[in-house]
């Protein structure tokens, strides 16, 4: 059977409508990663000399997460894009009260808004 050009472009474009969705969904389903130090002893981490970093993204495919050590100092709300190496953007929201757990060096957990039809637990340690 001969194809025409006509064919060609609706079925090439329906693999395409398929395939984008499905290879978005697949990306997001790896394994948790580790972006901190883990290297270092969890009582020698101190977050208002070195800020903070996510240790772990649940599911994640190159977001990243840094909190800088003046961000801590100040204890003020912000929201912090994590999306590092990954194809698209999530933000995460970090309260007043993350911040004192983190002065504290205690390490937070929180989810990530919504991207690409997922979301990701963040935890953040000091580093």
């Amino acid at each position: 059977m001969k194809m025409n050009r006509k064919t060609f472009i609706k079925k090439t474009t329906g693999a395409l409508l398929v395939a984008l969705p499905a290879y978005s969904i697949l990306s997001c389903s790896n394994d948790d990663s580790t972006n901190g130090n883990p290297d270092i002893d969890p009582s020698a981490r101190d977050c208002t000399a070195n800020g903070a970093n996510a240790i772990t993204i649940s599911r994640n495919h190159g977001h990243t997460l840094i909190v800088p050590k003046a961000d801590i100092d100040a204890g003020v709300a912000k929201e912090y894009s994590i999306q590092g190496g990954s194809g698209h953007n999530h933000n995460v929201n970090l309260t007043a009260d993350h911040f004192a757990a983190l002065k504290a060096n205690n390490q937070i957990t929180v989810e990530s808004t919504s991207g690409s039809a997922h979301r990701h637990d963040v935890t953040v340690a000091c580093a």
